[in-house]
Formats: C-alpha cells, sequence, structure tokens
C-alpha cells in the first residue's frame, strides 16, 4: 500500500513537469527573399603551363614565365594582397600510344603555376586579361564576379524574408481562425544561395570581352508563431 501512495505521489509531482514540455500551438513557415545587385569586383584564375624533357627544365621555365606574369601584375597595379597562388604543380607526361609492352615511358613534364587574382574595379578586367597574355600566361581558367557590400544586400533579404513568412502566417491563423502571437522561433535556411554568378569563359584573347551580368541572392528563414483563438 505504502509503495502504491508513493507512485501515486511521483507521477502527481512530474505532471507539472510534463506538462511542460507539450509545446505550445504554433504556426510554423518558410519565408523567402531574393535581392539582385550588379557586381563590382572580380576574381580572375590565371597562370602558366610549362613543359620540356625534365622536371628540372620544365620548373625552371615555368619559375621565369610565372616571374615574368606576377611582375606584370605589379606593374599593373594590382596590390600583392589581391593576387594569391592557387596550384603549384609539377607532373611527368606520357606518351599518348605506346607500341612497346612493359611500363609507360616518361616522354616530358609539365609545370603548372596559377594565381586568383582579385580585381577591385571590373572596368579594368579587360585590360588586366590583355596584361597577362602579353607578359606570357598561356592559362585563363575563368572569372568570377562578386559584389563587396553583399553582407548589407543580405540584411535587407533577410528582413524581406521574415516579412514574406509573417505574410504567409497571417494567411494560415485567417483560414484556421486564430490570430498570431509572438515569434516562438527563428531559423535562417542555410547559408545564403548565389542564383546566379556571372562568369566569363577563359579568354585567350587580349581586350576580350567582358559581361558582369547581375549577382542575385537567395534567403530564406523558418519562423513558428505562436497563435491564439480569435477574439
Amino acid at each position: 500500500m505504502k509503495q502504491l501512495v508513493a507512485l501515486a505521489a511521483l507521477a502527481l509531482a512530474a505532471s507539472p513537469a510534463l506538462a511542460q514540455t507539450v509545446p505550445p500551438p504554433a504556426i510554423s513557415v518558410n519565408g523567402e527573399a531574393t535581392i539582385s545587385a550588379a557586381p563590382d569586383q572580380a576574381e580572375i584564375d590565371a597562370g602558366v603551363t610549362s613543359e620540356a624533357k625534365t622536371a628540372r627544365e620544365a620548373s625552371d621555365i615555368n619559375n621565369a614565365a610565372m616571374g615574368k606574369v606576377l611582375l606584370a601584375l605589379k606593374g599593373a597595379g594590382i596590390d600583392e594582397k589581391d593576387y594569391q597562388t592557387s596550384r603549384l604543380s609539377l607532373q611527368p607526361q606520357y606518351p599518348s600510344a605506346q607500341s612497346r609492352p612493359g611500363p609507360a615511358t616518361i616522354s616530358g613534364y609539365r609545370a603548372t603555376n596559377r594565381v586568383i587574382i582579385k580585381v577591385r574595379d571590373i572596368a579594368k578586367i579587360a585590360g588586366l586579361i590583355d596584361v597577362l597574355v602579353g607578359a606570357g600566361a598561356n592559362e585563363i581558367g575563368g572569372i568570377g564576379f562578386l559584389v563587396s557590400q553583399a553582407s548589407k544586400l543580405l540584411d535587407d533579404a533577410r528582413e524581406k524574408a521574415i516579412a514574406d513568412a509573417r505574410r504567409k502566417a497571417e494567411i494560415y491563423a485567417k483560414a484556421a481562425g486564430v490570430t498570431l502571437g509572438d515569434a516562438l522561433s527563428i531559423s535562417e535556411g542555410g547559408p545564403p544561395t548565389p542564383l546566379f554568378r556571372g562568369k566569363m569563359a577563359a579568354p585567350m584573347a587580349a581586350a576580350a570581352p567582358v559581361a558582369p551580368g547581375e549577382e542575385t541572392l537567395a534567403v530564406s528563414v523558418n519562423v513558428s508563431w505562436a497563435i491564439k483563438p480569435k477574439q
């Protein structure tokens, strides 16, 4: 009998705690917003690839050629902090077709050195490509365009996403015959997503035409609102 009384008392003591774990009635919706802007900066992927019979020759030729490219960047007014090595490799090369059986024979070596260059004025992109090619760059992998004030644009998009979420929640609340209360939780659905990022295919001619396009960022938020009976 004492055990039954003790169990009953324990159940009564635990019931308020269990009641507190029940989430309040709420409406959860997803809000979305996009915002666009013309890019004002760019990144160029460029470098030099050299081939020779020996690894030392390929490396020496490549180092000399890349040195000229880096000097040309300085001469074009590009600050040292705005370019960084992105790839450095030295690889053996083999004949495309080997008639004799046995291990493949090395026919030479290929050395590659590439840098990512930040261009803070996109009006200078075509001229800079001209400088790179003229200095000996024989690889230009492409261009990615950037918006320097992206964080401010994203903040504007977040405000619009919250407004979109509230608009949807009010529609659901009206249809259900309830009213919205305070926001219970807000979470962003992953990192902001670029819907389109302006790019240009690898140009190998001087004064190549450049089309920056437009950068569009998408923000998604999930918001839960408390609901209460309509009065």
